[in-house]
């Protein structure tokens, strides 16, 4: 009975925000190119360390890979596996992880030492908009040329900007100095 030897590519592609990478780059059947390998069987048995030409030939005769799952062990470890199913069953470890992250973004909100307690209000609600959805806000003071020498009213517009967030955020990062900037974080409370 003659056995058809099929080359099947050996990589596993991820879908990561709209591009394709490549997770892991194994090697199977005929790109393992040692002459000795560590065996392993479908069930996990270890079937000793072989010449790759048996080891090609057993798992043939099974119609299933060798796939070459330890390549920097001395002598590579080698399995007998169906590669399209665990592929397949990568992938969906992959997107299941996905689906299960959720993802925070971080919105910015830029104030100056000098605004209105008015353009205050309005930044406040933006900021009690953006943690309703789950974001964490930057609000950072910039301050420009003499306004340096008064970082304090900074800290002043931060801590009523604060207060006017407290019923949705809390203060992840307090104010500090970074430069030109004085910032501070929120994130979203927690029920």
């Amino acid at each position: 009975m003659c056995v058809k030897r099929v080359y099947v590519p050996a990589f596993i592609f991820i879908k990561n925000h709209g591009r394709c990478c490549i997770i892991k780059e194994l090697q199977i059947n005929e790109e393992i190119r040692e002459r000795e390998v560590r065996l392993i069987d479908v069930d996990g048995d270890q079937l000793g360390i072989v010449s790759i030409k048996k080891a090609l030939d057993v798992a043939y005769d099974r119609k299933l890979d060798l796939v070459n799952v330890a390549p920097n062990a001395k002598p590579p470890v080698c399995r007998i596996m169906d590669y399209g199913k665990y592929k397949y069953e990568l992938a969906k470890k992959e997107k299941e992880a996905r689906k299960n992250q959720k993802v925070i973004n971080v919105k910015e909100i830029r104030l100056t030492p000098n605004i209105e307690s008015h353009d205050l209000n309005v930044k406040a609600r933006r900021a009690n908009e953006f943690l309703k959805s789950g974001d964490k806000v930057k609000v950072s003071v910039r301050f420009r040329g003499r306004e340096m020498g008064h970082t304090n009213i900074g800290r002043v517009v931060l801590d009523n900007f604060a207060e006017l967030t407290k019923e949705l955020g809390v203060i992840e990062k307090p104010a500090k100095m970074e430069g030109r900037n004085m910032t501070m974080f929120l994130a979203p409370k927690t029920e």
